[in-house]
């Protein structure tokens, strides 16, 4: 690893004040994925501004139909909270599975969201159940936050703070995970919500997450597993690699949402 200076800052503002005045610096949250990369040698940031512990960013709230957790809850925090497990179990299950042991308490939704990898699974789930991305400095929907690969919709010095969820009829997470990576190959995030059918899918599209409309469709005329039987999913834009081809994701996109389905009832 490169040389780097270490800041805990003891505000959002002193935060931002550091990244914004180095154009070199990095915000570290879970740094699930950002210190592999320096110890590789991919990345080598002149400054780390440590986010975990901010005031604001931490814990689980519920009310008014929403459950909101903070941008620095661990990974493992999300899948014991009692209010994650009462509101919205499938967001639970699904943090409980992320990686192993060691990557659930280290990494945080936050971290997840803003890093946006491809094959993550909180974009599946804030996209399907139409969150918030609350920042420092405004509340983004979801659906304008993933913008593709890496990519997001926040701006120099912006800081996700927490995630509203707002609370669905029915939900549930299905995912075939790398057996070594533990990362979705193919994960689908169904929600049933009073505007209609939602589904997103994480670790098959080439842009990243997405929502599968022909899926939302048949769900709103029919929520069951079988509804989707007929609904076929295009190879063209999803990813190929030496784990699986494009056509081979494309299968598994249609397992796993009536998995999940199936899973939500």
């Amino acid at each position: 690893m490169y040389a780097t200076n270490y800041h805990r800052p003891a505000t959002i503002e002193e935060a931002v004040s550091l990244l914004t005045g180095n154009d070199e610096a990095k915000a570290l949250s879970g740094g699930q994925t950002l210190l592999p990369t320096m110890r590789q040698r991919l990345a080598a940031p002149s400054d780390l501004v440590d986010l975990r512990g901010l005031p604001g960013m931490t814990g689980v709230s519920a009310g008014d139909g929403t459950l909101t957790v903070g941008a620095a809850v661990a990974h493992a925090d999300v899948a014991g909270n009692a209010d994650v497990l009462r509101l919205i179990p499938a967001l639970a299950g699904l943090a409980g599975r992320i990686g192993d042991p060691a990557v659930r308490h280290m990494g945080t939704i936050g971290g997840s969201l803003a890093n946006n990898d491809p094959a993550a699974d909180y974009p599946a789930a804030a996209l399907a159940l139409g969150a918030s991305i609350v920042t420092n400095s405004r509340e983004i929907d979801a659906g304008d936050f993933f913008q593709g690969m890496f990519t997001t919709a926040l701006e120099d010095g912006e800081i996700i703070t927490a995630v509203r969820f707002p609370v669905p009829e029915k939900a549930a997470y299905a995912k075939f995970p790398n057996p070594a990576s533990r990362y979705a190959m193919v994960g689908v995030f169904v929600a049933r919500t009073s505007a209609g059918a939602r589904v997103a899918v994480t670790g098959a599209g080439a842009d990243g997450v997405f929502r599968h409309s022909a899926m939302e469709t048949a769900l709103d005329a029919d929520w069951s597993p079988e509804a989707l039987a007929g609904v076929a999913t295009p190879a063209d834009g999803l990813l190929s690699d030496i784990h699986g081809s494009a056509a081979y994701r494309a299968h598994l996109v249609g397992v796993m949402a009536r998995r999940a389905v199936a899973a939500a009832g």
